[in-house]
């Protein structure tokens, strides 16, 4: 088939298009002439006057912004743009870390779909571009008409934080909000879908609006999205020794039907269940304990969040005056730190229905584990890494959620549910150009799926990996692949820190400090440099010690050196997958 017949700008979603284009591209003038009278025979029968022909209307432009750390709010501005397109609009999407600001004076209508990483900081790529929109003089904003959605965790105190700054931001511009904010959890998709369709009823232009808020069908808007698929267990193995304070687990999976089509970068979400202990002790706490339709239910409910949010739906509920009081007087952000729901049952105990405990609960999200593989090296397999997470605190012993359902309840032959989390903005470059991978802990991951990629494609750009972690005998995560892939060329160097091994604490952004000088040559011959693992303190603390390695090579100051990061960034360069 030629050039398609049936243009983007018309009232139909992409696949529609393409089924029209299937039907009407390869069809001959005599089936097309029968197709038109049949469509106007139909129309005839059923009493409806011929419709007017008239020039063709210009699509109006929508300017459609994201940031996004996990892709949420980059699938979300797709499926704005589809449902945009239906209705008269021209939508272009754009990544906050590619916006130029100067432009959005000559916007007239603009959205924003904005995610809050952590505790209230904007997702990783457009932290630059972020603060220059919230800080810089671009210009005023007057005729802008704009929507922002926020996503976020209710869990952190600092809920949307990056949403609700940007809305306020562009109305203190002196854009107007035609469709107030909305602040999205992470069961997103309903309040989506709803947003959505009332921005771009009060957005399209008035000849292409029904006067009805306009529906959006995720199942149609989100074809991209991939399936939740079942996979065997085929290895689970403690990589640490037995002398180890710690416990990594490299879980390998197995799947009967399609392998889900991951690239090295990509993520699997992990579904998984509560403990059955932890969830009979929160149902005794509650006074429920022989509820046993309300204890499955809990199996995949969040029993261990404690946020500002479900405090205080616990004191609307209930009516519990301390509780009510902890809000009031301020300190309920400081108390809930380190406590879980078990806490606020056991701390604050009144009788409470089944109703009122699914109130103060949400669904159990599923959680995001790089993927330590290459297809290329393990066919129809998918390789994870998974450190489990045990503490103590206020008196009581806490265990991650995720982590232990894989170390402790699952063993090898066992099913589990993934999904696909692609990760587009976390890929490998050109074959022949060089990498350096800094991955402490489990963020070595993604760079054990890297090293499998470039080893089985041939390709010829140098490989760096800088590896940390507490000792070297008892916590070097893939130790004889690393050796080996040393040994072979694969990976041209390696550098590691062990940060338990002698008095003072050794890390990755002290190797790289060490090697600052062969550090800058990589990246100023083209070297891609990848950060993953820890974003409160590593990836900081890498980045610092990149600025300063330059600083001290180049002779250049600090503030040319982060001009420098800042480059490598927009060159798509330096690339982070922090959580």
């Amino acid at each position: 088939m030629g050039a398609p017949y049936i243009p983007k700008t018309a009232p139909f979603g992409d696949e529609e298009i393409e089924l029209l284009n299937r039907v009407v591209g390869p069809a001959n003038d005599r089936q097309r002439a029968w197709l038109a009278g049949f469509l106007a025979g139909i129309e005839s029968a059923a009493g409806v006057a011929p419709p007017t022909v008239a020039p063709p209307v210009a699509a109006e432009p929508l300017t459609i912004v994201f940031a996004s750390e996990s892709g949420n709010s980059e699938r979300l501005a797709g499926d704005l743009a589809k449902v945009a397109r239906k209705n008269g609009l021209k939508p272009s999407i754009v990544d906050l870390a590619d916006l130029d600001l100067p432009s959005l004076g000559k916007t007239r209508r603009l959205v924003v779909i904005a995610a809050t990483w952590g505790e209230g900081d904007p997702p990783s790529r457009a932290v630059e571009k972020y603060n220059e929109l919230m800080q810089a003089d671009f210009g005023r904003l007057d005729g802008v008409e704009y929507s922002v959605l926020a996503l976020g965790d209710s869990a952190y105190v600092e809920f949307c934080a990056v949403g609700k700054a940007i809305d306020a931001r562009l109305e203190a511009l002196g854009a107007r909000r035609v469709v107030d904010r909305v602040d999205c959890d992470l069961d997103f998709e309903k309040p989506a879908a709803d947003w959505i369709g009332r921005a771009v009823q009060k957005l399209a232009p008035a000849e292409a609006g029904t006067g009805t808020v306009i529906a959006v069908d995720f199942a149609k808007a989100g074809a991209a999205k991939t399936e939740i698929v079942e996979a065997d267990i085929t290895d689970l193995i403690d990589l640490n020794s037995s002398r180890s304070d710690k416990e990594t687990v490299h879980l390998a999976l197995s799947f009967e039907g399609a392998v889900p089509p991951y690239e090295p970068g990509d993520s699997l979400d992990l579904y998984i269940e509560n403990d059955p202990v932890e969830i009979d002790d929160v149902l005794a706490a509650a006074g429920l304990a022989q509820d046993t339709a309300l204890r499955d239910e809990l199996r995949t409910r969040d029993i261990h969040t404690l946020s500002l949010k479900n405090l205080d739906a616990y004191a609307t509920l209930t009516g519990h005056q301390y509780v009510k009081s902890l809000i009031d007087s301020g300190e309920a952000k400081a108390w809930i730190e380190d406590r879980q729901l078990i806490d606020l049952l056991s701390f604050f105990p009144i009788a409470i229905t089944a109703d009122h405990l699914r109130a103060i609960t949400r669904p159990l999200a599923p959680r995001a584990y790089s993927i330590a593989s290459s297809r290329r090296d393990v066919g129809n397999e998918a390789h994870l890494l998974i450190s489990a997470v045990r503490y103590r605190a206020h008196g009581r012993d806490r265990k991650g959620v995720a982590s232990t359902y894989i170390a402790e309840r699952r063993k090898r032959g066992d099913k589990v549910r993934v999904k696909l989390r692609a990760n587009k903005h976390f890929r490998l470059p050109a074959a022949d150009k060089d990498i350096i991978m800094v991955g402490p802990g489990t963020g070595v991951a993604p760079f054990r799926a890297f090293l499998q990629e470039r080893r089985a494609s041939g390709a010829t750009g140098r490989n760096w990996l800088f590896f940390g972690d507490r000792t070297s005998t008892h916590d070097f995560l893939y130790q004889l692949e690393w050796q080996e892939a040393v040994k072979d060329g694969a990976l041209t160097r390696m550098d590691v820190a062990f940060s338990r091994d002698r008095p003072e604490k050794v890390y990755v952004q002290h190797r790289i400090w060490e090697q600052r000088h062969d550090l800058v040559a990589w990246l100023e011959g083209g070297a891609s440099f990848y950060v993953c693992g820890d974003a409160k303190e590593m990836a900081g603390s890498v980045r610092q010690a990149v600025e300063t390695a330059y600083a001290d090579v180049k002779s250049a100051t600090l503030e040319q050196a982060a001009e420098f990061v800042r480059q490598l960034e927009r060159d798509k360069r330096y690339l982070t997958d922090t959580y």
